[in-house]
């Protein structure tokens, strides 16, 4: 029997990703449910060549295609590629089922990792990361397990601007911050990887994913994006994941966890073409909303949901062309301040959706 996956955010760099792995695979996998927010012809094309028995376009029918998605009858595997707050319903949905969520969307447990983790062990689904960084710490984790990790170690390609002055950085451009060296993804996880924003949400979901406390996981640029992350283990051993940058490789991982698939259509490793490994340091200074997104993470409660609120704001504002690029991290700035209490739990949904959209309009207010 196949196993029946539903991918929400079909038409984006992860999901079409995501097809080309299945492709590969239709003994074992089938296709059931596509939803996109836009790009309706791409959407009705995947549609076709999957033959998928729920199609969801969210701009013409509402965000509630997700969860309609995410739920369809015969889904044992939902992998949320959709960016933004607007993922978190649609995987609580998933996790109430009983389903696995391949989760390539930060926001998820950066809004509500309590949440989310209580649904899950309520309803009986489970995540599994996509993100590399993630894949990699539970690849490491395989047969030494997660009771003797002591810490981790996320690497970051440094963006666009790894090596920029910090005056040239805050006038950087939206067509140079769309310029990432490495990755080729949508235009706001770009952004979010040149501001470092896309690597403070990674480790807030660490937190979550792996149990550890925000001292115990690091973050160092390395700008072959070569190894993906490292775990060290209580008797100082570390074990690292390697690969040339590819998402096809964790998307994989994510639908066959614990066990591997053979596949040949992920480039094989040459440690001889990969040239010279090297690592730094996150100049959180050149980098100011990494180090609020940390901040928010280790306040915990509400803080992080109203950090990832305001920076999907300032990068829109900042995508539209109506700030610059350093007021990303002032606008998510105001926004933290004004919400000092936010370090109460997130119990339910409705107190996380009301914390974004407060932060939403401190944002707003901030990039006028």
């Amino acid at each position: 029997m196949t196993i029946g996956v539903a991918i929400l955010g079909s038409t984006g760099s992860i999901g079409t990703s995501a097809l080309r792995v299945l492709a590969r695979h239709r003994d074992q996998f089938r296709v059931l449910a596509l939803t996109a927010n836009d790009s309706a012809d791409l959407l009705e094309r995947q549609a076709r060549e999957t033959c998928a028995e729920f199609v969801g376009l969210v701009r013409a029918r509402g965000e509630a295609c997700l969860v309609e998605a995410a739920t369809h009858p015969g889904v044992h595997i939902v992998i949320n590629a959709v960016v933004g707050a607007a993922g978190l319903p649609a995987t609580l949905a998933a996790l109430d089922a009983g389903r696995r969520v391949a989760l390539a969307n930060k926001e998820t447990l950066v809004m509500a990792g309590d949440l989310v983790q209580e649904r899950a062990r309520r309803g009986g689904g489970e995540i599994v990361p996509v993100d590399s960084e993630h894949s990699a710490v539970l690849q490491c984790l395989a047969g030494a397990g997660a009771a003797t990790l002591r810490r981790l170690i996320l690497t970051a390609s440094g963006g666009p601007f790894r090596d920029w002055p910090a005056e040239r950085v805050s006038r950087a451009t939206v067509e140079q911050a769309l310029n990432h060296p490495t990755w080729r993804m949508g235009r706001k996880v770009t952004v979010d990887s040149a501001t470092l924003v896309n690597k403070a949400l990674e480790v807030i979901e660490a937190h979550f994913l792996f149990g550890l406390s925000y001292d115990a996981i690091d973050v160092v640029v390395h700008p072959q994006s070569i190894v993906h992350a490292m775990t060290e283990f209580a008797d100082g051993s570390i074990l690292a994941q390697m690969g040339f940058p590819t998402m096809e490789l964790p998307i994989l991982y994510a639908l066959t966890h614990p066990r591997r698939l053979p596949d040949q259509g992920v480039t094989r490793f040459d440690p001889l073409t990969a040239g010279p490994l090297t690592f730094e340091p996150v100049r959180d200074d050149v980098f100011p909303a990494f180090r609020l997104g940390v901040m928010a993470g280790a306040r915990g409660g509400l803080a992080p949901a109203v950090f990832n609120a305001a920076n999907e704001v300032a990068v829109d504002a900042f995508l539209e062309g109506r700030i610059a690029f350093g007021r990303i991290a002032d606008a998510i700035q105001r926004a933290l301040d004004r919400h000092q209490d936010d370090g109460r739990p997130a119990l339910d949904l409705a107190t996380v959706l009301e914390a974004d959209g407060r932060a939403r309009a401190e944002a707003e207010a901030a990039c006028c």
